[in-house]
């Protein structure tokens, strides 16, 4: 009897999850029911496939040879879906492009990033998911998307087949609402000493090089929000509640958007983006028009 490949299945999206509660979640079933699949993949092939390690799951090294060839069917799969796909189009039916966008990215970075994609000779229709990075690696780990825009790279900690495809980086701009501006006392940085300010939240790139910069700078303002959602912290700015900082290469969207102007700007505090594939040679054209476009228009 060969492999049932919804064991096989169930265990690859465990390993890439990293355990099988956070597996049941994306699969839409029980840890129990997981456990109990992977359970009988164990039993056919006379291995053991993972092992506790405290309150985590971790591949044996069994494990991780069955994960190498998991990755080897599930994407022969995942091509030969898209293969019948283009056949289907004839380069006339509408591409479908998966993109999966980090929270901590600004959504108007974002809109430049992917306007180009919509741009090609063959109709695009984009499919865009936003939620917190591991999540999105994931299902890019699931072929599930073509792409996740990130602020950083793909962690080295994580077992993903995926490639880091760097677009470029910004400086940063701070801003405020103009009777806040109004408000403010000498130059920049000086200024925003004592001023009311909202920051990025502690799990932002940013964060580390905003806090080092106010050290280095003897600067204390008046912390009054901490946000992990950039464009919330944008909204409280623009009702005065407080300077924040975004990047500098949308600084007209931000400031038309949110009706804001900039008080001053930053090229020790840089923000850099990426885009994430599932493959090393880039052939996907929506993937090929964001990253061309990136480096040779956005960031320059």
């Amino acid at each position: 009897m060969s492999v049932n490949f919804k064991h096989l299945h169930y265990f690859w999206v465990a390993a890439k999850a990293g355990g099988v509660v956070r597996a049941g979640e994306q699969l839409h079933t029980t840890p129990q029911t997981l456990s109990a699949q992977i359970k009988l993949l164990e039993d056919r092939l006379g291995r053991r496939l993972f092992r506790k390690s405290g309150r985590r799951l971790e591949l044996t090294d069994d494990g991780r040879v069955a994960l190498r060839y998991a990755d080897e069917i599930f994407g022969l799969g995942s091509e030969l879906e898209a293969a019948m796909r283009e056949r289907r189009s004839g380069g006339s039916e509408v591409l479908e492009f998966r993109v999966g966008i980090e929270d901590a990215v600004a959504k108007s970075v974002a809109y430049r990033l992917l306007e180009p994609a919509l741009a090609l000779a063959q109709p695009v229709r984009l499919i865009c998911t936003e939620g917190h990075f591991d999540d999105l690696l994931a299902q890019l780990a699931l072929h599930r998307m073509d792409l996740v825009i990130a602020d950083e790279p793909l962690p080295r900690r994580l077992a993903v087949k995926a490639y880091n495809h760097v677009l470029g980086s910004s400086a940063m701009s701070f801003f405020c609402a103009p009777q806040l501006a109004r408000r403010l006392q000498g130059p920049f940085p000086g200024c925003l000493n004592g001023a009311p300010m909202l920051i990025p939240g502690a799990t932002s790139t940013v964060r580390a090089q905003f806090d080092a910069w106010l050290t280095l700078h003897t600067l204390q303002p008046q912390v009054v929000g901490e946000f992990d959602d950039g464009a919330l912290m944008k909204a409280f700015g623009r009702k005065g509640r407080g300077v924040f900082i975004s990047p500098s290469v949308v600084e007209e969207e931000t400031c038309t958007q949110y009706g804001v102007q900039v008080v001053g700007r930053s090229s020790e505090l840089v923000e850099q983006f990426y885009a994430i594939s599932g493959e090393r040679r880039i052939t996907h054209p929506g993937v090929a028009a964001i990253t061309q476009a990136a480096r040779g228009e956005l960031f320059g």
